[in-house]
């Protein structure tokens, strides 16, 4: 991908930056930055992309985006509207590998700390009672003040270190050559996927949202991605069939075509593909842990 270089700012008075947003549109281009990114949705769901993972997000969820990986959160329509039913809630902390100073991490005791660090260059999903604890971290750096707030930053890595509750998001193959030239051809291509998922995208029809012929659009794309657009599109399908189905709100078959499949074997097919499970096991598992 060609993210866009983002720049992270912070007040005189701190070291790193810790900020509430309640906007779906900041920062929702495909970007990157050098500071890592300790982000919580409070209230929020759409799409994830981090790297070359792609993955539904919802209300609740924490991730750790390490330096320089291409990321953002596509909100769900609803999120838009003019009278939107709710709005996000978030906590985001940016903060660079070495604000400590680097002698700092290289101290015995500060191990684990710089392992999580150097891993989170991949993306790491923070799930199970380490989410709740590290939200509430989060919260508690939104109004700490001095030394205090450092010591939290630096808590919230320590619990991640200690956790079993982490998922690993981007391919360890994923690597990110940057350039500043294809940002607006990137986010096109995102964007158009993302509002017509649901039928059957020519690629005659996407290369041209890319202001390129199909055959040079295909090479490009798996270029970039290390994937074929046919696969990015399937990804994009799953993850909404995985937020349908975490809602519980329509049948199995309506989420079929509600995320853009055609018939119920491909459906199926893929959803195992990408998820290991069978789209009921997905949803029973979901609702056995929730209750």
């Amino acid at each position: 991908m060609k993210p866009q270089l983002l720049k992270v700012t912070s007040a005189p008075a701190y070291s790193f930056s810790v900020r509430h947003d309640t906007l779906p549109f900041i920062n929702n281009r495909w970007h990157y930055h050098p500071e890592l990114e300790l982000i919580h949705f409070m209230e929020g769901n759409g799409t994830q992309f981090i790297g070359d993972s792609i993955k539904p997000f919802r209300s609740g969820d924490v991730v750790l985006v390490g330096t320089g990986l291409p990321h953002y959160w596509s909100f769900d329509e609803s999120f838009f509207m003019e009278e939107a039913p709710r709005s996000p809630d978030i906590r985001v902390a940016h903060f660079t590998e070495n604000f400590w100073c680097r002698e700092f991490l290289e101290l015995p005791e500060n191990h684990a700390v710089k392992w999580i660090i150097e891993k989170s260059k991949r993306g790491l999903q923070i799930t199970g009672g380490t989410k709740e604890e590290i939200a509430g971290l989060l919260e508690k750096m939104l109004t700490a003040q001095g030394t205090r707030r450092i010591l939290l930053l630096m808590e919230a890595l320590t619990v991640i270190a200690g956790s079993e509750d982490v998922i690993v998001l981007s391919s360890i193959g994923f690597q990110q050559t940057v350039s500043g030239s294809e940002n607006d051809r990137i986010n096109s291509v995102y964007q158009y996927s993302l509002s017509n998922y649901k039928r059957k995208i020519q690629m005659e029809e996407i290369a041209s949202v890319a202001n390129m012929s199909p055959n040079s659009f295909c090479r490009y794309f798996k270029s970039k991605t290390r994937k074929t657009y046919s696969n990015f599109l399937i990804e994009i399908r799953v993850g909404v069939a995985c937020k349908l189905l975490l809602e519980n709100r329509i049948s199995i078959k309506q989420v079929c075509y509600e995320s853009g499949f055609h018939n119920f074997a491909s459906f199926h097919k893929y959803f195992k593909m990408i998820t290991n499970k069978t789209p009921l096991n997905y949803q029973r598992e979901y609702l056995n842990n929730s209750n």
